[in-house]
């Protein structure tokens, strides 16, 4: 039953597998704790070596879980509570109960958090820090939500068209190709911030880093001289954290330990030892 359990929660909710095997849910959350915390006291990271560090949200109550995967396999190889620097420090100690030698992390991929900068600095002060690529944009879109809400007061036709413009425009529709020109046509601040964020898209492609410096250089100096106010903010903000992005080239759960548990089971690749 044990091992039943275990392998339909790596693909159904709890939910559902009490309902298929007629228990109370409490016996699958507890099968399914004590298998993951079986199979992680055998974990080796021994040959971890880049990091991705990153929290999420979990479930209605305002608390987060930050985990850490290893860049090389998409691997979660630690969770724990909360978002602060404090979460760092706790993985460095789970990492080398595990056989990790902190020293053979040379790189560490995180937003732009000062909580997970600071910890990082603070326990691993000989790696380098990078920013990907989602976080950078996601920043950008926000900047340009922002110059859209600032509009949308003015000019009712920007309203309910938030989606369009953070949309590649190879996703597209033809529909929302033509709404997208019209507002072109109409030279609005919103447009020009779109095509901020177009620019900066291209910078992720550039695999040369003096290249990649020089494009970042000019398209910060376009920003800054946008006169859009939250466009300006988030250039300031790349440009506080220059180097590191330089260097880039489930709800439901009943308690946080459970939103855990469900990660391992769906996301830490874990070995589990099942009775047959």
């Amino acid at each position: 039953m044990d091992a039943l359990i275990v392998t339909m929660s790596q693909c159904m909710t709890i939910s559902e597998v009490a309902e298929q095997i007629c228990e109370h849910d409490t016996r699958v959350w507890r099968v399914g704790d004590h298998y993951v915390k079986e199979a992680r006291s055998r974990e080796d990271f021994s040959n971890v070596t880049v990091i991705g560090i990153d929290e999420t949200s979990c479930a209605k109550w305002h608390k987060y879980v930050t985990h850490e995967v290893d860049f090389d396999t998409s691997k979660v190889i630690h969770v724990c509570e909360g978002k602060d620097s404090d979460t760092v420090s706790i993985f460095k100690k789970d990492y080398k109960t595990h056989s990790g030698n902190p020293e053979n992390i040379h790189s560490v991929c995180c937003d732009m958090s000062p909580a997970f900068i600071s910890g990082i600095h603070a326990k691993f002060p000989y790696v380098a820090i990078t920013f990907d690529k989602f976080h950078v944009m996601n920043m950008v879109n926000e900047g340009i939500d922002k110059v859209r809400r600032e509009k949308v007061v003015i000019n009712q036709s920007l309203k309910k068209t938030r989606y369009i413009r953070l949309k590649n425009p190879d996703n597209l529709t033809e529909m929302q190709k033509e709404t997208l020109g019209g507002l072109k046509d109409i030279n609005l601040k919103t447009v020009r911030a779109y095509n901020l964020k177009l620019s900066l898209q291209e910078f992720w492609s550039i695999n040369e880093r003096l290249l990649a410096e020089d494009y970042l250089k000019k398209w910060y100096f376009w920003a800054t001289h946008s006169r859009l106010k939250p466009m300006i903010e988030v250039a300031k903000t790349i440009k506080a954290h220059w180097n590191g992005i330089l260097k880039r080239s489930a709800r439901g759960y009943r308690n946080v330990q459970n939103f855990i548990t469900m990660i391992y089971l769906r996301l830490g690749q874990l070995k589990f030892q099942l009775p047959t």
